[in-house]
């Protein structure tokens, strides 16, 4: 494996840098962590939208509970961060291991 598939695949985890394994690379190891990546990455815009929308609206409805949301979210971002961490680490390795939870998700072929 040469090492422009290494760092296509650390690319992955790096937010919208997901798009350059997306349309550069070319062996499955490079698609491997571009689908992870991107899975990765559409997961973590849901979950923001998602936990931000209901902190609003607990905000107005039930702040305490709001706060409490609010100050869980945080770990939310620590999880997602861990798992960015763990692909960057298999890629680096040159291994294709899918990530915990997420990594079953099939979007790119």
């Amino acid at each position: 494996m040469d090492s422009n598939e290494k760092v296509f695949g650390i690319l992955a985890y790096l937010g919208w840098l997901v798009l350059v394994p997306i349309l550069a690379g070319k062996t499955e190891f490079s698609k491997f962590h571009a689908n992870q990546g991107l899975v990765l990455a559409i997961a973590e815009i849901a979950v923001g939208i998602v936990v931000g929308v209901a902190v609003g609206v607990l905000m107005v409805l039930l702040p305490p509970i709001g706060i409490i949301l609010g100050s869980l979210s945080g770990l939310l971002g620590l999880a997602e961060l861990i798992l960015a961490i763990m692909g960057i680490v298999s890629a680096a390795q040159g291994e294709m291991k899918p990530l915990p939870i997420i990594g079953n998700i099939k979007i790119l072929k």
